[in-house]
């Protein structure tokens, strides 16, 4: 049955404050949850972080009082759904296992939003992304059991494949050439606004992660990792959120991110396999339908437009984190080569690729590659978990053959 959040009414706003015995989440099993559970939670947190992040800047560049404290009363009760959703984290996870499930979450979610996206520019965008992050769970997955002295399968359990994706060496290109042209915001189709929203958002949490839990460690081979795929990242940010449409207005933009928070928790709610989890994306459903009403007033009063015409009729099919183990092949098999050349994807290296190889690596190691020599010499080969047979690349071990 469709659902339509514009046609739902939500628990009013001055009711969704939570006192800290409901804010006192109970954190899941890392040993007994369902690794698609710590997923859905890793993305929840980054679209809340989004949202918050979100709500400053428009409050930074509105001169209205009235409208900034209205953000501001959403925005706290933001910022307990965000806490509340980040805090079912175990505290007893390491943050190696923890950066793991995140790529988990890049591989499965961008995947799944790549097989589902209709419009063929922004899916080769998305098809591009995550061959990079396929490779980054490999790179941390040598990394884990070189410090930790565990496979990544306890983590994944064998719903994501960990073995080399492109290399992660390569990803390192021209800052001009991660800007891909954006969608159009008055012909696209309203999931694809979904999609570039929920990939950018996971993948900037993915970046803020990194950037501050990187030097956390005292390992000099785990900080050194951290460091290059924390700077790939910022690269995958730049990729994602340049496809969207500038020309949105604030207000539509904030109606853009409420709906897709409706979106989210209402897929997760679908799908959730812990009654207690399940019961928060429930919750957060319910005060984001009240927050979406709220943004949709926002933009009826200052652009003088109906929300509907902007948004789906109704939520669409829920967004499912499954595995995707033969559709990743098939990209490995058909993409693994490609590079960027200003808003496009080409098979050459080019002459500023070369130059910011050569800039960034001065005849030096990667990180990347120093793990898979590290791992090899203190452990032997190289971490890759395999379940369907063969990988079509599996020689590569990082460079450009």
């Amino acid at each position: 049955m469709s659902f339509n959040p514009l046609e739902q009414r939500g628990i009013p706003l001055d009711r969704q404050v939570r006192n800290w015995r409901e804010l006192n989440v109970t954190p899941v099993d890392p040993d007994h949850c369902d690794p698609y559970t710590r997923c859905r939670i890793i993305t929840m947190n980054g679209i809340e972080v989004e949202a918050i992040l979100f709500s400053h800047q428009l409050a930074r560049h509105c001169p209205d009082m009235e409208i900034k404290q209205q953000l501001a009363r959403t925005r706290y009760i933001e910022a307990q759904q965000q806490k509340a959703v980040n805090w079912l984290l175990p505290g007893v996870s390491s943050v190696l296992e923890t950066t793991i499930a995140y790529e988990q979450v890049a591989v499965d979610l961008t995947a799944w939003v790549a097989r589902m996206e209709p419009d063929p520019y922004l899916k080769q965008a998305y098809q591009f992304g995550v061959l990079e992050d396929f490779d980054h769970l490999y790179r941390y997955a040598n990394l884990y059991e070189m410090i930790e002295h565990r496979k990544a399968e306890s983590v994944v359990d064998g719903l994501t494949e960990v073995m080399p994706g492109r290399p992660t060496p390569l990803h390192h290109r021209d800052p001009v050439d991660n800007v891909r042209e954006p969608y159009d915001r008055t012909k696209t189709d309203p999931l694809s606004k979904l999609h570039a929203l929920t990939i950018m958002s996971a993948e900037q949490q993915t970046m803020n992660f990194y950037m501050n839990t990187g030097p956390t460690y005292m390992e000099p081979i785990a900080r050194r990792l951290y460091q290059e795929i924390g700077l790939i990242e910022e690269e995958h940010v730049t990729h994602y959120e340049s496809l969207v449409d500038p020309g949105e207005t604030w207000w539509e933009q904030l109606v853009n991110h409420e709906y897709n928070e409706c979106y989210l928790y209402h897929s997760f709610m679908e799908q959730e396999s812990d009654p207690k989890v399940k019961a928060i994306w429930e919750l957060h459903l319910n005060m984001e339908l009240e927050h979406l009403h709220l943004a949709c007033d926002l933009m009826r009063r200052h652009d003088g437009r109906e929300p509907a015409e902007i948004l789906a009729p109704a939520l669409p099919n829920v967004l499912t984190f499954e595995p995707n183990k033969g559709y990743l092949r098939q990209l490995i098999a058909d993409q693994l080569d490609l590079t960027t050349l200003g808003a496009g994807y080409v098979r050459e290296a080019h002459e500023r690729f070369e130059a910011m190889q050569e800039a960034l690596n001065g005849g030096a190691t990667p990180p990347s590659d120093e793990v898979l020599a590290e791992h090899d010499k203190l452990i032997g080969g190289d971490h890759r978990l395999q379940t369907e047979g063969e990988h079509p690349v599996a020689d590569l071990r990082g460079g450009r053959s």
